[in-house]
């Protein structure tokens, strides 16, 4: 299954006028310019505002999530049961632009980093440890992730790859999208990345996790 989702994955294809481009090889990074409409951004930051609460992340030794010095943002889960018809139309452009039924995705998760928020180097993959295998039970690993930009901040916020020597600036209605495994289906260690310190103004992202299997909610 994992072979075959690999497979599909890498096959990436176009979406109307986005056309992903290719900027490096390894990892396996594609930006794709315009994603998202300069509403649908606004839209996403309006109905998600209001639900915000402090960003965590996996505990490593125990079963759910911790705050950590590392990760200064505020974030909320869009429910899977919300009939909003901006956010389903989103959940389907990634599922066909990856080629990945929409079930393999985790909820949409929205960030806002204020000044001097960031998330320190980091991989989306899930470690071999008791809080990691724990999260894998839930879908397996997470093969992508997609990042989306809600907004441009005025200064600082870029998201760096210190391994492809690649530093994306945010721009409202641009993605990247980047691989968490090899095609091997091996975890993918040169994914390792980071949300630069916010110098001025503020950061508004939507991120997609898509796992490897269909995600069910724990």
């Amino acid at each position: 299954m994992l072979k075959k989702i690999l497979c599909l994955l890498f096959a990436i294809s176009c979406y109307g006028e986005v056309i992903p481009e290719q900027v490096s090889e390894d990892p396996r990074i594609f930006i794709l310019k315009g994603f998202l409409s300069e509403a649908d951004c606004d839209h996403i930051i309006k109905v998600s505002k209001p639900n915000l609460v402090a960003s965590k992340i996996v505990d490593e030794e125990n079963k759910g999530e911790v705050s950590d010095y590392r990760r200064s943002s505020r974030g909320f889960f869009i429910p899977k049961e919300w009939k909003d018809p901006i956010l389903a139309s989103l959940e389907k452009r990634i599922s066909d632009l990856t080629k990945i039924p929409v079930e393999h995705g985790e909820n949409l998760h929205v960030l806002h980093y204020g000044i001097g928020g960031e998330f320190q180097p980091h991989c989306d993959f899930f470690n071999a440890t008791p809080g990691g295998n724990e999260c894998a039970r839930y879908g397996g690993q997470r093969v992508a992730t997609v990042v989306m930009y809600l907004n441009t901040p005025e200064a600082g916020g870029e998201t760096t790859f210190p391994y492809a020597k690649l530093t994306v600036k945010p721009k409202k209605g641009d993605a990247v999208l980047f691989y968490n495994l090899k095609p091997t289906g091996e975890v993918d260690p040169h994914s390792l990345h980071s949300g630069s310190p916010v110098i001025a103004g503020e950061k508004w992202i939507i991120t997609k996790w898509i796992r490897e299997k269909p995600f069910v909610q724990n």
